[in-house]
């Protein structure tokens, strides 16, 4: 006989555990300390099984009912729908770990991102942190636990990449609070855990005297004229090494004197336009015969299909007898950062060349002025300087009679 939802409610527990029972197999077993259980018994694979349909009053008689329908539905096409919901939940589970969040936060968040960057975060996360963590149901996840992952990196004398570790963390988890998959970051947590980083700058020569030293040496290199020409090329545009190393022809304009970077290659996904001083355009118009016919600008030695490596330039550096503490391939960018102030140029033009982020959030949301007349002055302005430190001169940059 089928139950009745009085008789649910009248069941009262006894010593021992008792069935009340209902058709096809649907029964609700109460226990002696009072709770009551749907159970459906069913045969498969020639083995007596027992599925759980959940609790009364959580599952009602009619949504019990329900779910019996769909277990039978399941044995009657020949699946266990024990090993069924054994499936869903670790399909449940997977799509909710750590990985399955981060994939998809970088997913969603990389379109903004340079290729370089996304390839460091997807690096670092498969390197340092998958391995641990990345099963783990991410609203479980502990900062005591998250706090053995960075203090693993550490150990090897990583502080920089457990602090980047850290940031990266923060932001999955952020994303998975705000996704309703976590209910908080617990890496805010760790403020103050990890070992105080040491701020390293890169190196770069700011006195007169040493950058006009650099400029002869790098005219005096014997190597490949292709890594050559980026060495010339390198101060008179001081972009990131990264956007010097991936410059195509097809972004340049001989005649106008520019070079337009599209934003997929830009740190800030904003494209960047470059003014080319007389100097610059030179430099260009001798290397053109040679990889001009290509994609790149600065193609590898080893195939045009590919640009110079991430450490060609710095090999070069090397090789002339500068030290890794005393120049590198991005301390173009710093020498003229540094330099341009010193001669009175406009902030807002130099930052605007070097193709930095305003950090006040409101002052970035009006200022989207190129300042272009005025950088290209500035940049011939630079190059001139360049030329002149070059050839030997005694030259003192303050108070530029371009800078206004």
């Amino acid at each position: 006989m089928a139950m009745t939802d009085t008789q649910i409610r009248n069941a009262k527990p006894a010593e021992k555990p008792y069935k009340l029972t209902d058709a096809r197999g649907l029964y609700l077993l109460v226990t002696p300390r009072g709770g009551r259980w749907w159970r459906f018994d069913y045969r498969f694979a020639g083995k007596r099984k027992t599925l759980s349909l959940g609790t009364y009053p959580d599952v009602p008689l009619k949504h019990a009912r329900d779910r019996l329908d769909e277990a039978r539905r399941l044995v009657g096409n020949g699946v266990d729908p024990g090993d069924a919901r054994k499936a869903q939940k670790a399909a449940e589970t997977a799509a909710e770990s750590f990985k399955a969040v981060a994939l998809e936060w970088v997913d969603n968040f990389s379109a903004k991102w340079t290729d370089s960057h996304t390839h460091q975060i997807i690096r670092r996360l498969e390197k340092d942190i998958f391995p641990w963590l990345g099963r783990r149901p991410i609203r479980e996840i502990t900062a005591p636990e998250l706090l053995a992952l960075l203090r693993r990196i550490e150990s090897r004398g990583a502080i920089e990449t457990a602090y980047r570790a850290k940031m990266s963390c923060g932001q999955i988890f952020r994303y998975a609070v705000a996704t309703g998959r976590a209910e908080r970051d617990p890496s805010a947590d760790l403020r103050g855990a990890l070992p105080h980083r040491k701020v390293k700058h890169r190196p770069t020569l700011t006195d007169p005297k040493p950058i006009g030293g650099l400029l002869r040496a790098i005219e005096n290199y014997d190597g490949y004229f292709v890594v050559k020409s980026a060495l010339r090329f390198a101060p008179l545009v001081f972009v990131r090494p990264g956007e010097l190393r991936h410059a195509e022809w097809s972004e340049i304009d001989l005649n106008q004197a520019e070079w337009r970077i599209p934003g997929h290659k830009m740190k800030m996904r904003e494209q960047h336009i470059v003014p080319l001083a007389q100097q610059a355009v030179v430099v260009l118009r001798e290397l053109y015969p040679l990889t001009g016919r290509g994609k790149y600008l600065f193609p590898s030695v080893r195939t045009v299909s590919r640009p110079i490596s991430e450490n060609t330039i710095n090999a070069a550096l090397r090789r002339m007898g500068y030290t890794t503490d005393e120049m590198c391939g991005h301390g173009f960018r710093g020498m003229a950062s540094t330099m341009l102030h010193e001669m009175g140029f406009q902030p807002d033009w130099i930052e605007r060349q070097l193709a930095h982020a305003e950090r006040n959030s409101v002052r970035a949301a009006y200022n989207h002025a190129q300042h272009l007349p005025e950088r290209r002055q500035m940049m011939q302005s630079w190059a001139d300087f360049l030329g002149r430190l070059r050839e030997g001169a005694d030259v003192t940059p303050l108070h530029s009679k371009h800078a206004r």
